[in-house]
């Protein structure tokens, strides 16, 4: 599948019919939802059903009838990671089951205007306004659902400018959408916002919340954990290390690029959504863009 197809939902409704929604257990009241696009996260119980990103529109049936094999419960909150249409592509129809739509504010003005993102030469255009969010924070915002305390705080400038980590503090469960990418290269938006500093700011923040036996959902990926997501961490400093070096030294992008500075860890992380060539790109521009800042 291309990365194209799932900033823009470019598939075909045969695609989509071919789709398989997964359930696994995080924790007690927790799942982690997979199908085609960005990981889902879902709380249940007494009190309501609270679900983390939305995937693609033609999708929703096959989420909604699997979280109904867990909870009679509708779902009355959706809590959107970031802008990217593989995480809120359902949001109108949520919307008309009777969720509110939470993102933060950012998330709003990218899904009102229309998005060109340079680096990969996709144009995403605007969303209709029935599927853009009803309620939005710049900071964070708690929840306290199902004997759970749901944390949400931005990750600024991570994965783009409107990231949104879901902490489920009881649960010992954190969703980081795709401030993690769990065994491969991560997209880094640089046209959005995001940058290679502030992912590995979200990873150390994360970090500093779990322990050995928290559930970490990612973007994308299989469920994860602490040791993962430290391994995570740990090749982005790497990379943004030996970029920032061959920068140091007068390289332009073109002949980083071919210095292929990851041809020792790509067995290791590649076979994702993003080739080493362009996830180094990424991190140069991220790099660029700061010292100019």
């Amino acid at each position: 599948m291309s990365l194209k197809n799932f900033l823009t939902g470019g598939f075909t409704q045969e695609q989509f019919d071919a789709v398989e929604i997964q359930i696994h257990d995080a924790a007690p009241g927790i799942l982690m939802l997979t199908g085609e696009g960005g990981n889902i996260g879902v709380s249940y119980g007494e009190d309501a059903t609270f679900m983390v990103d939305t995937q693609f529109a033609p999708l929703t049936d096959k989420l909604l009838s699997a979280i109904a094999t867990r909870t009679a419960h509708p779902i009355a909150y959706v809590l959107n990671s970031h802008w990217h249409a593989d995480h809120v592509g359902g949001n109108a129809n949520l919307m008309k089951h009777g969720a509110t739509i939470i993102a933060h504010t950012n998330v709003r003005k990218r899904l009102g205007t229309d998005q060109f993102l340079e680096s990969l030469g996709v144009r995403v255009p605007a969303c209709h306004s029935e599927a853009l969010p009803s309620s939005t924070f710049t900071d964070k915002i708690s929840f306290y659902l199902n004997g759970e305390e749901i944390e949400i705080f931005h990750a600024v400038n991570a994965h783009t400018d409107g990231d949104a980590i879901v902490h489920f503090v009881q649960g010992n469960v954190i969703q980081m959408g795709d401030t993690y990418f769990n065994g491969m290269y991560p997209l880094i938006d640089v046209d959005t916002g995001g940058s290679i500093d502030g992912m590995i700011a979200v990873a150390d923040e994360v970090l500093s919340r779990s322990d050995n036996n928290t559930k970490i959902i990612p973007g994308h990926g299989p469920l994860s954990n602490h040791l993962e997501l430290q391994a995570s961490r740990d090749m982005l400093l790497t990379v943004r290390d030996a970029v920032a070096s061959l920068m140091d030294q007068g390289m332009d992008q073109q002949q980083i690029i071919a210095a292929k500075p990851t041809s020792d860890i790509d067995a290791d992380w590649e076979g994702g959504v993003l080739e080493p060539d362009v996830f180094v790109e990424h991190v140069f521009t991220s790099l660029s863009q700061s010292v100019v800042e």
